[in-house]
């Protein structure tokens, strides 16, 4: 009985050991779905070499040489021109108050609408005009800001006539700093928003169920257990929208002119091809565009990063 057990057994491994194992490199539907996700995805590999890879390429080499081809530094020193590095300061301001601006309504907002007891419609609504309003500038953005709040816009008429106060007599202009950065204003907070909703969803209610069981306040709840969360989100998305008004060309062109000198039009005026401007130059002062966006993108990347960790 134990022998013929035993035979069995023996005869059941040999079965076991000599059933054929799979070949991982024989998967020919794998292989198949995996050119087709590879077919899926060349377009855009396509269109960054095309729109992004080559035009920096060429820009950075063209940033390296004078109008014969040759290598020079001259496009650099150019750069600490007095008007250049105006340029530069103003568009620094222009993108840092538009980002700040937009940072704190943008936060503000968004909170209110996923944390605080508002009615469920608002939310969604918000969403989608936020994801609309975000994409909304250029040419269109500056004639509706120059209708509302031009010389003879929609309200600056009605303030006149109803409120008796004539914003431009207060020195406002719709062409000046600040009307700049008001027009940003118009895509920078959704664009906050869109971004910090998520980061209000990963407070979890039971971080602000246990400070209130402990007797923590609200103020104690957001100094020590949102706000730590929070920072890193929120900084990051600063730095984003700072890096999204520097690199604006289209609206302040449109609304402004040249009345305005913030680096993008400076930039514009020496590659449009005019004979009294130096495209070379242009292609330095995009080089030195390209690296504070790279940086404010690289601090948001590094803080995001580091909000994503902190959540988990």
């Amino acid at each position: 009985m134990s022998a013929s057990s035993d035979v069995g057994s023996g005869q059941s491994e040999v079965r076991v050991a000599s059933a054929p194992t799979p070949n991982p490199q024989v998967s020919g539907p794998g292989r198949l779905s995996t050119a087709w996700t590879l077919i899926g995805v060349l377009p855009f590999f396509v269109f960054a070499l095309l729109f992004l890879i080559l035009p920096t390429g060429f820009l950075m080499v063209g940033a390296f040489q004078d109008a014969q081809g040759h290598f020079t530094l001259a496009n650099f020193r150019d750069l600490f021109q007095q008007d250049v590095l105006d340029a530069y300061w103003i568009s620094c301001k222009v993108s840092a108050a538009s980002a700040f601006g937009g940072a704190l309504f943008g936060s503000l907002l968004a909170w209110a609408a996923v944390q605080g007891k508002l009615p469920a419609w608002i939310r969604p609504t918000l969403m989608t005009f936020s994801g609309v309003a975000s994409n909304f500038a250029g040419v269109p953005l500056a004639f509706a800001f120059i209708c509302t709040l031009g010389r003879v816009g929609l309200v600056t008429m009605l303030l006149k006539k109803y409120a008796d106060i004539n914003l431009y007599s207060t020195g406002f202009s719709i062409l000046s700093f600040w009307g700049l950065t008001l027009t940003y204003l118009y895509f920078q907070i959704p664009l906050m928003v869109l971004i910090i909703t998520p980061a209000l969803d990963g407070l979890k209610r039971e971080w602000r169920e246990a400070c209130d069981c402990l007797g923590g306040t609200a103020y104690q709840y957001w100094r020590y257990v949102a706000l730590p969360v929070l920072w890193p989100g929120v900084l990051g998305a600063t730095l984003l929208l700072f890096a999204n008004a520097f690199g604006a060309v289209a609206t302040a062109y449109a609304l402004t002119g040249s009345s305005l000198n913030i680096v993008t039009i400076l930039l514009y005026a020496q590659i449009r091809g005019d004979v009294l401007h130096n495209p070379n130059l242009g292609y330095a002062l995009a080089l030195g565009m390209i690296l504070v966006t790279g940086l404010s993108n690289g601090g948001y990347l590094w803080l995001r990063a580091r909000a994503e960790r902190g959540r988990r």
